[in-house]
């Protein structure tokens, strides 16, 4: 077998204390906003889906690139979304990803009222090294954008 790609890690998880109350973290995470707070999107809008019972959102990047992605799953109570991306244009050089953003409120210590988040991510095996390192760079800067937005 002479496959040269290197091993890696199809997952990635980042997370940040972000200086802000939980609630107004919170309200900032639902897909169709995510322009409101990351500055590497030009907008977020709602698309039409062909089922009622289906949350899809079309993420424009300032770069041209456009994510149709999917929520498929939301809890108010335990605050958190998952979502996959659908379609991509151009196409992505990997078949899926599926990311959970997770906040939680810090009730005590030194970050008491302030908010704790993961962004995870699993990708399908076809994923490369590059890809992992994109998505871990591009969640560290959207949740750095999210601390501003939250703060304000």
């Amino acid at each position: 077998m002479s496959d040269s790609r290197i091993p890696t890690s199809t997952s990635v998880r980042e997370s940040a204390v972000i200086e802000a109350p939980f609630s107004a973290v919170w309200h900032l995470i639902k897909l169709q906003d995510f322009s409101k707070f990351w500055s590497k999107l030009e907008k977020s809008e709602v698309v039409q889906s062909s089922s009622p019972e289906t949350d899809v959102v079309k993420w424009t990047f300032k770069d041209g690139t456009e994510l149709d992605v999917k929520q498929e799953e939301h809890s108010s109570i335990d605050h958190f979304i998952t979502y996959s991306v659908i379609s991509s244009q151009p196409a992505l050089s990997y078949t899926s990803v599926v990311s959970t953003i997770r906040a939680y409120p810090v009730t005590s210590g030194k970050h008491e009222g302030q908010t704790f988040i993961t962004w995870t991510g699993n990708f399908s095996s076809d994923a490369d090294a590059g890809v992992i390192e994109d998505a871990k760079f591009k969640r560290r800067d959207a949740l750095a954008d999210l601390a501003k937005a939250a703060a304000q």
